[in-house]
């Protein structure tokens, strides 16, 4: 008997492609629970790690910033990768193919209001505003310079300009968002060289904010968000 199917069966399909990076980190989780790690526990060192499970450092990267952003490890400067929770057996494919699939209307809706945002707080802003803003800056330089990823720094800038917009709607519809907008924070400050850019794309806004002048505000953070949701688990493989 047959067992060809039919051209054009819109019942078969192609099973979805796993990347190798949430292949990896799932390999990572499988090892944190063999290993009997709980949270406080450090991985080992990247290097080490890589060769472990003979893949590429970039790979290797890909698949511990996945596990960051679903929660499973964080990343301390000059601590290593910590892990926060043990991980549920099978399931962290799951949550970082979820996550991908999300990434991009979550780009588009950060986009969309904190471009408002900008603009009404080159309108609407005090001087008290300027100096959260400018507070935050400098919070974030000093750990970039640090060698840092400039995480509360930057979350502390753009929630010092969505003060100052003085939009209490607009607020709390970033509240809405801020767990997905924290998951992509993670994700674009691990990138290499990001957290230096991020620091200009904020001063760049900061500047047309402190100029009063709305529609180069509104420009200089639709880069900025352009430029941070560029980000490696939306890309292919590294080889």
């Amino acid at each position: 008997m047959s067992t060809a199917v039919p051209a054009g069966d819109p019942g078969v399909g192609p099973l979805p492609r796993t990347r190798l990076y949430a292949q990896v980190a799932e390999q990572i989780t499988g090892w944190i629970r063999s290993a009997g790690l709980s949270a406080g526990d450090r991985l080992p060192p990247e290097r080490e790690l890589a060769q472990r499970l003979g893949v590429s450092r970039a790979t290797l990267s890909q698949a511990l910033v996945a596990l960051e952003v679903v929660g499973v490890v964080t990343v301390r400067h000059g601590d290593g990768t910590v892990v926060t929770e043990r991980p549920a057996a099978g399931r962290t494919v799951e949550a970082v193919r979820a996550h991908a699939d999300r990434l991009g209307e979550v780009i588009d809706t950060r986009d969309a209001l904190e471009s408002k945002l900008a603009a009404l707080a080159a309108q609407r802003h005090t001087e008290g505003d300027l100096a959260r803003i400018d507070a935050a800056l400098e919070q974030m330089a000093a750990d970039v310079e640090a060698g840092g990823r400039g995480l509360a720094g930057d979350e502390a800038f753009h929630g010092a300009v969505t003060a100052a917009a003085h939009s209490a709607l607009l607020a709390r519809l970033m509240g809405e968002i801020s767990g997905l907008i924290k998951e992509t924070r993670v994700e674009s400050l691990s990138q290499p060289g990001r957290p230096q850019d991020s620091l200009a794309g904020h001063r760049a806004i900061t500047a047309a904010i402190r100029d009063r002048d709305p529609d180069a505000a509104t420009a200089a953070m639709h880069a900025h968000v352009e430029l941070v949701s560029d980000v490696a688990l939306t890309r292919d493989d590294p080889r």
